[in-house]
């Protein structure tokens, strides 16, 4: 009954019983028990949370690394709570990588990209003080510390890269491509308000010198034309924005992992008319996280 809560509205889950099971459970009861056990998961999720607090974590030495590529992204996404409005919640995964070939769009050829796999997840409503230890105690489980090789990509929120700096210190960061690309389009707007040909024609000249690694080059320009403040985007996030060396390295140069995650929360907790208690959104966050990666049994098992 919890774990159907947490894939699907409670009027759902209330259809399901009575279409396949022939048992009928009015949503106000799938209700109370997933508040019920809800918030004994999410006790014994922030316990076990609590137990490896990044002080509390001793890391082997490099010659045990393991030889798995782990990624990490993270992202936000709103959720309504009644009597504060909507309210954001933030989303962590953890994930292997692996490469696949893949056609290159641009030249056609056939080429091993990177790709995130095995999915886990974590998600928090509130502060960034709240979410790290979540996203610690995530990456952690997942063997993110022990990992040869790790990156983090994510847009450019600065909350994500100060506890990238704080959580992450080795791991490659990256800022999603598709992002850059999208603050690229919006300087080619700016640079040419009353020219869209024009506009088209210098983002597709600079979208392979961002590729490339050639973030200053568009730096220098923009600056030059007046616009401190598309070059500053580019400026804080220069180093973050190697993508043909990421690329050839094996690193992903997309967040699509963890915004494909925001969605799969969202699709639970944002449907039409959904308003919930704080502590009830607490509780199907943890609900959500499990059912998603697939350790919703487990965690009952050791939470019981």
């Amino acid at each position: 009954m919890v774990w159907l809560s947490g894939l699907l509205p409670y009027e759902h889950c209330q259809t399901v019983f009575e279409r396949i099971g022939r048992v009928h459970l009015p949503s106000s009861s799938i209700w109370r028990q997933s508040q019920r056990y809800g918030a004994a998961l999410k006790t014994y999720v922030e316990h076990q949370q609590s137990q490896v607090r990044v002080e509390r974590v001793v890391i082997p030495e490099g010659a045990q690394d393991h030889a798995q590529q782990k990624g990490i992204s993270m992202d936000g996404g709103m959720v309504n709570i009644r009597e504060e409005g909507w309210k954001e919640f933030k989303v962590g995964t953890v994930f292997d990588v692996e490469q696949r070939l893949e056609r290159d769009p641009r030249t056609g050829d056939l080429l091993e990209r990177a790709h995130g796999v095995n999915m886990a997840y974590t998600a928090v409503l509130g502060s960034v003080e709240r979410f790290a230890p979540a996203l610690w105690a995530l990456a952690v489980h997942q063997a993110v510390p022990t990992a040869r090789a790790s990156s983090v990509s994510a847009d450019g929120a600065d909350w994500i890269w100060n506890l990238v700096a704080d959580l992450f210190p080795d791991s490659v960061q990256v800022v999603d491509w598709y992002h850059a690309l999208q603050h690229l389009s919006e300087a080619a707007k700016a640079l040419f308000p009353d020219n869209e040909a024009q506009a088209r024609r210098w983002f597709a000249t600079y979208t392979d010198d961002l590729f490339r690694g050639n973030v200053s080059q568009i730096i220098r320009l923009l600056q030059r034309r007046g616009f401190d403040d598309h070059a500053h985007y580019f400026q804080v996030h220069q180093r973050r924005m190697q993508y043909a060396e990421f690329q050839e390295q094996g690193y992903p140069i997309g967040s699509g992992t963890v915004e494909s995650g925001v969605k799969q929360f969202k699709f639970r907790l944002t449907g039409p008319g959904m308003r919930w208690s704080r502590a009830g959104a607490e509780r199907m966050l943890v609900i959500r996280a499990a059912v998603l990666q697939g350790a919703f049994d487990d965690l009952w098992l050791r939470a019981a």
